[in-house]
């Protein structure tokens, strides 16, 4: 994501005779001539841009899917996995359609020509609260599974202890300064979003694995008899339960926002024709990845499915070799965020650069300011997911809304806004329904998070 001038300067040719727009900031030179140490770039693949994307909408929310399963039931549930990813595609074509109409190479830049600077600078604020919270909340999760987690005064034992007991060496704060050292940071230090595609393939990999582990212990409970049937649709029996339902919309909402990654990878797309189908394959990958895990899930689990299915791993499988299946699924999905993690938090360093440096040359070409905003920003995480935890609570205000702002706000605004005049009555009435739907899915999820966190703040005294 480029954040700088919104005017196109020079043109480059590259990469089969694509035309590179270069603007003040570009994402990155398609070679190092000044470095004189890279080979050059011949651009990105079709393959290592799906993964990318993948990776970039496949992180912990994944986790909360089975649990609208419960809420919803399995046919209107999974319904709205397949609508929500077909509202995603519909909301980044028209981002792509502006920005080529505009000539824009970032989603910056199509903010920056519909609503100018103050637009931009919203653009970046929301990215800014959302990827902090995100990346916090991964490096929450990431501790409370390989270190362990207190809650309510009840401990939940790590992995690391469950196998030596505890150490000085397995508790929180070094297990994720090691992970910070030794996989975040020589990770965050890459300068091109290409460079990540193997670190994502083998993400969207150990995703799979996660869902192959529960799928086989749901398939093997099934044939025992062990599982009952599951909830096919919403029960309904008074008017509290039915806004109940309204609870899950803005998991499923923000279950696909991916948005701010999609113009640095199509800026680094050997033919960026290819764009569209790379969002397209990627929103079916992750839809089927999502459908799955929440239909195992709630199979697996039925009513006991808990906020975070992965919590459910904590209990006894009732099977042979379930505390080992146990610790595969707690594993793996832990390694599998350490992996999104530098796709998150590219965008991020990126937007931060443009929000305090909007008038600086690129950051891949000032290698101080690169290092000092990356190690800022990992400091600033990593210090909040060790002496903030209760952070979870914050960002269930402010990612929830940032989130759906960057996913369906600001492209339906850009659209209504129509710079250039090329949105049809269609997509007029679909952004206003975006809008709607994003509004309405804020203010439920500030509602419910409210309730519940005065719930819990006021059962010490009752």
């Amino acid at each position: 994501m480029t954040i700088g001038s919104l005017k196109p300067a020079k043109e480059k040719k590259s990469r089969k005779g694509k035309q590179v727009v270069d603007e003040k900031a570009p994402l990155l030179p398609s070679k190092q001539e000044e470095d004189g140490g890279f080979d050059e770039f011949n651009g990105a693949s079709f393959g290592g841009a799906v993964f990318n994307l993948s990776t970039t909408i496949v992180g912990a929310g994944i986790m909360a899917l089975p649990a609208t399963m419960k809420v919803l039931g399995l046919v209107l549930g999974i319904a709205l996995i397949i609508f929500m990813a077909f509202l995603t595609e519909a909301s980044i074509e028209l981002l792509i359609r502006f920005s080529r109409a505009g000539k824009t190479v970032s989603y910056g830049g199509v903010m920056g020509e519909a609503f100018g600077k103050y637009g931009r600078m919203l653009l970046q604020i929301c990215i800014l609260v959302n990827n902090v919270g995100v990346l916090v909340v991964y490096m929450i999760i990431i501790g409370d599974v390989l270190s362990g987690t207190t809650s309510s005064g009840i401990h939940h034992a790590g992995v690391l202890e469950g196998w030596f007991g505890m150490h000085w060496w397995n508790g929180r704060f070094f297990v994720l300064l090691v992970t910070t050292l030794a996989i975040f940071a020589p990770l965050a230090s890459l300068k091109r979003i290409d460079s990540l595609r193997f670190t994502s393939a083998l993400s969207v990999g150990l995703a799979v694995v996660f869902l192959v582990i529960t799928a086989g212990i749901t398939i093997f409970k099934l044939i025992s008899g062990s599982i009952l049937m599951p909830r096919l649709l919403p029960d309904v029996y008074d008017l509290t339960s039915f806004f109940n339902l309204f609870t899950v919309v803005p998991v499923l909402v923000t279950a696909y926002i991916c948005h701010y990654n999609v113009h640095s990878i199509d800026n680094e797309l050997e033919d960026n024709k290819q764009i569209k189908s790379v969002v397209r394959a990627s929103l079916a990958l992750c839809s089927t990845v999502y459908v799955l895990t929440s239909l195992f899930g709630f199979l697996l689990f039925g009513d006991a499915t808990l906020d975070d299915v992965l919590a459910n791993f904590d209990t006894d499988l009732g099977i042979s070799y379930g505390s080992l299946l146990s610790d595969a699924v707690r594993v793996s999905y832990a390694a599998h965020l350490m992996l999104v993690f530098p796709i998150v938090f590219y965008p991020l360093r990126l937007n931060l650069n443009g929000l305090l440096f909007p008038l600086a040359r690129p950051l891949t070409s000032d290698n101080f300011r690169f290092v000092l905003i990356s190690a800022g920003l990992i400091t600033l995480i990593f210090l909040g997911a060790n002496f903030i935890p209760s952070i979870w609570d914050v960002f269930q205000f402010t990612g929830a809304t940032a989130a759906v702002c960057i996913g369906f706000i600001l492209p339906a605004a850009i659209t209504l806004r129509d710079h250039h005049g090329i949105a049809t009555m269609k997509d007029k009435i679909l952004c206003i329904f975006m809008i709607v739907l994003a509004v309405f899915s804020n203010l439920v999820a500030i509602y419910s998070d409210s309730y519940s966190l005065f719930k819990k703040n006021a059962s010490p005294r009752e």
